[in-house]
């Protein structure tokens, strides 16, 4: 399966996400997430960097929150409205929400 998640919030447990078993995991980060694609702690980045998986960050929820994609790690895609839509209807084939 391709599942496509969804990360709203800044926390760096990543047991739920570790425990999910797809051929395919791609990682959008939305509101708060987004914090996990451009802000380090300690030099060190996210913890949900390192998970197996593609990164995609809402550009207008990065800006919302003053940051820019030069911010971001190189891990990460920028993407805007248009692409999330085309990542729900081409590359996942199911999504949640955490």
């Amino acid at each position: 399966m391709k599942l496509g998640v969804f990360l709203s919030e800044y926390r760096t447990d990543t047991g739920i996400i570790e425990r999910l078993s797809p051929e395919k995991l791609g990682i959008i980060l939305v509101g708060n997430g987004v914090y996990h694609a451009a802000i380090k702690e300690k030099g060190q980045p996210s913890p949900v960097l390192n998970l197996k998986a593609d990164f995609y960050v809402l550009k207008e929820d990065l800006e919302t929150r003053g940051l820019n994609t030069s911010n971001l790690d190189s891990r990460v895609k920028p993407v805007n409205y248009g692409d999330v839509v085309d990542l729900i209807f081409n590359e996942y084939e199911k999504l949640i929400w955490m």
